[in-house]
């Protein structure tokens, strides 16, 4: 019913909304005689305040067109690679002259993005940075709501599955990059090929962020999860989709709920950022206005989550440490093998985390070491990026300047496969 109430405000907010952006251009055009009243460029900024609060945030593009390569500028396309019920598989083509032909060897990146309310273009900035130097692939998961019941539902182990799928058909010489809650997948994903004696694992596996074992420094994340039952999460977080949407009748783990979670863990912060917003078209500041504007375009543009993944991972992961412990098991070809990070012998691995990440705690993500024993300490490494929060560690100059460059030198580290060892190191 939840859902349904949330439908109805939208249609009501929705009308409000344009009306409130189309009288705040009235205010605002220098062609218009309105915009010379006294006060005008106060009304102006509430309303498109107003029209912002109350808008429907659709899926952002990434756009990128264009990247810089030696000093030339190169375009890129999007490629669908592989599609799949609930993702598909992206690639950046650099549409490369002859003089910058030698950079289609550049090494392969497959980068999987969350699935946990945001849409991949959340780690826009991230692929940008890495274009200029790597191939680059990336998860552009499908919100949920628009996949017909019809395909099935999707659990933790089908994302799993997914990862074992993408690395295969890209082939061994790739390497891969999680961000956030895709860390554990992943590293089933590469476990569970390790297991099998698959000859396609990836070169390298660079872990960021990620709630590998969630009990190292429990964030208000980690204590949401820990302080209700399971049963309180089906019960109170999980509704199905309305008629008008091509998922008509799967039940869903609602995006808005998900983004109303990420704004009361800091409401005063996105009240004061909504403020200085306001302030900035009253003075005119319209870099800051447009910065805002950006960060909250992509912020607010939420997808519905599976119903099944999301209650899988709350069990899994956060209430039940399956990974840590050694007890998780999962359903593959057939069988049901246990995720044995131990059994990766021949990739190696990098964590990354924020000295101030308040979703994935401090050891959370460094924690993979401690798993991953069959990698040889010198084929481990580990980064605590000082200063850097959650998004910080994907996003922005912290990335760009202090982050970015390490994961460019490791990954060149390895061109070819590291020698498995028999002992653990």
């Amino acid at each position: 019913m939840l859902y349904q109430i949330r439908e109805a405000q939208r249609a009501i907010l929705n009308p409000v909304s344009d009306w409130a952006e189309s009288l705040s251009q009235l205010y605002a055009n220098p062609y218009s005689p309105f915009s010379y009243l006294p006060f005008a460029n106060r009304v102006a900024a509430g309303l498109e305040l107003l029209h912002r609060l109350g808008k429907e945030y659709e899926k952002p593009e990434f756009g990128l067109t264009s990247v810089t390569i030696d000093k030339q500028e190169v375009p890129v396309t999007e490629r669908v690679v592989v599609t799949r019920p609930f993702c598909r598989l992206l690639k950046f083509e650099r549409v490369l002259p002859k003089s910058l032909a030698a950079h289609a060897d550049d090494p392969s990146v497959l980068m999987f993005a969350p699935l946990s309310g945001h849409h991949a273009t959340l780690l826009r900035d991230t692929v940008r940075a890495m274009l200029p130097d790597h191939n680059v692939y990336i998860t552009d998961w499908i919100d949920a709501r628009m996949v017909p019941v019809s395909k099935g539902e999707f659990h933790l182990h089908d994302y799993v599955g997914y990862v074992i799928d993408f690395v295969r058909h890209l082939g061994p010489n790739v390497h891969l990059i999680s961000v956030c809650q895709p860390t554990v997948p992943v590293m089933a994903g590469v476990s569970l090929m390790a297991t099998l004696g698959d000859k396609h694992l990836p070169l390298t596996m660079t872990m960021m962020g990620g709630p590998i074992d969630p009990r190292a420094s429990p964030t208000e994340v980690n204590n949401l999860a820990t302080n209700h039952n399971f049963g309180w999460f089906e019960r109170n977080l999980i509704y199905r989709v309305p008629a008008k949407y091509p998922g008509a009748g799967r039940r869903v783990y609602p995006g808005f709920l998900q983004h109303a979670g990420f704004v009361a863990m800091n409401p005063d912060r996105h009240l004061n950022s909504h403020w200085d917003f306001y302030l900035d078209l009253v003075r005119g500041d319209l870099d800051d206005a447009d910065s805002h504007r950006g960060f909250y375009d992509e912020y607010n543009a939420v997808l519905d989550l599976p119903a099944e993944y999301y209650l899988d991972t709350i069990k899994t992961i956060f209430q039940e440490h399956q990974l840590p412990l050694g007890l998780w098991h999962v359903p593959f070809e057939g069988k049901s093998i246990r995720v044995a990070p131990e059994d990766i012998r021949n990739v190696a691995l990098f964590t990354i985390e924020g000295e101030l990440d308040d979703i994935s705690g401090s050891g959370q993500t460094h924690a993979a070491h401690r798993l991953c024993t069959g990698i040889p300490a010198a084929h481990r490494k580990q980064m605590t990026a000082e200063g850097a929060g959650h998004y910080g560690i994907f996003s922005g100059r912290r990335w760009r300047e202090m982050i970015y460059p390490k994961i460019k030198a490791f990954i060149r580290a390895y061109p070819e496969r590291i020698p498995a060892s028999r002992k653990a190191a």
